[in-house]
Parts: structure tokens; C-alpha cells; sequence
């Protein structure tokens, strides 16, 4: 079958495999494993990959996602990643059986909706042990967490925290070890068991590889690791996963030999920005029909390593293809290796194809 291009191969097998991996080594040390779908918007093939790799939970952070998840036959609980918008409390009980939080105005509309469905939902309670982004400081969560435990429609499962997503600040044994510290107070001031501890995302991999992770850390969100195969600390290969879960294809729409460095009086391009431009004199460059609408121009790697990206506009993607491997023309289709936040981008635009391709 043929595709209109743009189009994201999307190999699931290959992600069964990512995530099998990770399961395994979460399991083997006592964690359990809430993968995360977001970054191809909860597709349907993704998500079912991570469920047959033995997921123990699917994590998102739209409400919209979860929804689709839970029609899709999904039997996972679902977890919603981002802390919840008061105006969307009925949703969010609705539509996921867990949610992270971290304030009382927000935990109180949670438990008027789960009682009003007669229902009691799951929270993680979210303490920020550094990285600045979500959760409560650590000093005030006892005070929240008795707070919560009022709540007659709420189960107060456990605490959690994030790293390594604003403030960059990676998982170490310390800011573990904060968590902890803060549980077991919140433990004493309430009774509550607070059994789960959620101590972060893919950034806590090689901590946990490392044999360092305190073993009271139960629960982890995992997403770029399985589905791109990356340690996102650097972005290298995590050993024993694939990294060809995804590839990009984009049509070439123009071939031309022109200067390398634009000709005339310089401005701002459309997006705001300035750009220092090398002087390499004239080269091959083409254009493909794909730009910034759709993804990340500088998350993406073309798979010819004779290709260099330059740049795009909203709708262009712009490359220089003098040292292909190949005479690209007008009408071929040039592949990519997308990124984190190029994935994420095109699994959202409606203008890029998603095409599974199933490994023979």
C-alpha cells in the first residue's frame, strides 16, 4: 500500500520487545512498571504492545488518551501523569483509575466526582524533591496527605516525584531517599500504609540499573525508554533495546544547487529567530513536505548519514544532500529517525500518516 507522505512507520514488535526488557528488569527488582503512551498519543497498537510486554499500569497525561485507552479494551488501570485541572474532575474519574496530585482544592473535586459515580479513586501523592516542576514541598506534605485522608472518595495509594523533565536534576540516591523520608512521616502522622512510591520516570533507569535504587522505590512511569529505546539522561542507546521503533518518511518536492548562506539584508525568520549560517559554498540542497507544523525539525536524524538537515519553515524541511549516498531527486522519499519531542509532534498532527508495519 502506498502512503501519502508525510508517514510515521510505527514498528510494534520492536516496542513489545523495548518494553519487555524494562519489565523485566522493573520486576526482577521488586517495581512495578506504568508505562507511559503519550508520546504517540496513546495509539492503539502502542499501547497494546506494552500491555502484552507485561505493563502493569498504562500512564498518559490527557484525559482524552485514557478515554480512548480504556474503548480500546485496554485492561490496564490507567494513570493520569498530569496533576488534574479542577474543571476536569468528572473526567478524570471517569476516564483513569489513578492520578497524581499535589493540592487540596484540586483532591477535594476528585472525591465529590468519585462519590458522585460511587466510586472511589486512586491518588499518588506528588512531593517535589528538587527538579521544581509538580509536588508538594516536602515540609508540607504531611498537612496535605492528613488532609486527603479525610476524603471519603479518594484511596490515598501512595507519594511519588519527578525528575529530570524542567529542572533537569537526575535521580540519585539522596533525592530517593528524600521521598522516603517524607513517606514514612506521612506514614506516622496518618496510619495510612502509602504503599506505593513512584520515584520517577525513564531518568531513573540508570539508577536503578546501577543497583542503587533503594528498594523501597516500588513504582516507576517509564515512556521515552521503552518506546525509543534511549537513555534520556544522554540520549545514548540503553543496552539491549532497539532504538528503529520509528522512522519518518518525507518526499522530496525540489533539488537545486544554491548558496549555503541566504543573499541580502537579514531579519528575524517566520518563527522569530536568527540563524548563523556556515558558508560552504554552493551545494545540493532539497526540500521535503514536512516542517515545524508537524515536528521538531532539529529532533529528527536522516537515516542517510550523508544527509545534513539545515533547517525548515513551517512547512519545509531543508537539507543538504551533497554527500548522499544516493542522487536524491524530486519524488523520493527520505527516511528519519525522529526524536522524543519529534515524535510527539507528529503523533499529534493529523497531517502526518501513522503506518504499523508488523516485523516478519
Amino acid at each position: 500500500m502506498t502512503y501519502t507522505t508525510p508517514f510515521l512507520e510505527i514498528y510494534p514488535e520492536r516496542i513489545r520487545a523495548n518494553a519487555k526488557t524494562i519489565a523485566d528488569l522493573c520486576h526482577a527488582n521488586g517495581i512495578q512498571l506504568a508505562a507511559v503512551t503519550k508520546v504517540t498519543a496513546a495509539h492503539d497498537v502502542v499501547a497494546r504492545s506494552l500491555e502484552l510486554a507485561g505493563a502493569d499500569m498504562i500512564a498518559d497525561s490527557r484525559i482524552s488518551n485514557l478515554r480512548s485507552l480504556g474503548e480500546s479494551g485496554i485492561a490496564l488501570p490507567r494513570l493520569l501523569l498530569r496533576l488534574p485541572a479542577p474543571s476536569e474532575a468528572l473526567d478524570v474519574v471517569r476516564n483513569s483509575e489513578i492520578s497524581l496530585n499535589s493540592g487540596l482544592t484540586t483532591l477535594k473535586l476528585l472525591s465529590d466526582a468519585a462519590l458522585s459515580q460511587k466510586i472511589k479513586h486512586g491518588v499518588i501523592i506528588m512531593v517535589d524533591v528538587g527538579d521544581l516542576r509538580e509536588g508538594v514541598w516536602p515540609d508540607m506534605a504531611v498537612d496535605l496527605v492528613k488532609e486527603a485522608a479525610k476524603l471519603n472518595g479518594l484511596e490515598i495509594m501512595g507519594m511519588g516525584c519527578n525528575l529530570a523533565c524542567y529542572g533537569g536534576v537526575i535521580p540519585s540516591e539522596e533525592n530517593m531517599q528524600k521521598l522516603i523520608d517524607v513517606r514514612a512521616q506521612c506514614r506516622k502522622a496518618t496510619g495510612l500504609p502509602l504503599d506505593i512510591l513512584s520515584g520517577g520516570n525513564s531518568a531513573n533507569l540508570p539508577l536503578l540499573a546501577s543497583g542503587k535504587m533503594p528498594s523501597e522505590i516500588n513504582h516507576l512511569r517509564i515512556g521515552e525508554a521503552i518506546i525509543l529505546g534511549r537513555n534520556v539522561l544522554d540520549r545514548s542507546p540503553w543496552p539491549g533495546l532497539r532504538q528503529d521503533t520509528f522512522r519518518l518518511f518525507a518526499e522530496v518536492i525540489e533539488v537545486g544547487r544554491k548558496p549555503s548562506v541566504p543573499i541580502g539584508a537579514r531579519g528575524q525568520d517566520a518563527f522569530g529567530g536568527t540563524t548563523d549560517f556556515e558558508d560552504r559554498g554552493i551545494r545540493k540542497r532539497a526540500i521535503c513536505t514536512i516542517g515545524r507544523q508537524d515536528v521538531v525539525v532539529d529532533g529528527i536524524e536522516p537515516e542517510d548519514h550523508g544527509i545534513t538537515l539545515l533547517g525548515g519553515s513551517s512547512d519545509h524541511l531543508i537539507l543538504d544532500v551533497e554527500e548522499a549516498s544516493t542522487d536524491v531527486q524530486v519524488g523520493d522519499e527520505l527516511s528519519f529517525f525522529p526524536g522524543y519531542g519529534a515524535l510527539l509532534a507528529m503523533a499529534t498532527s493529523p497531517y502526518v500518516a501513522k503506518v504499523v508495519v508488523r516485523d516478519k
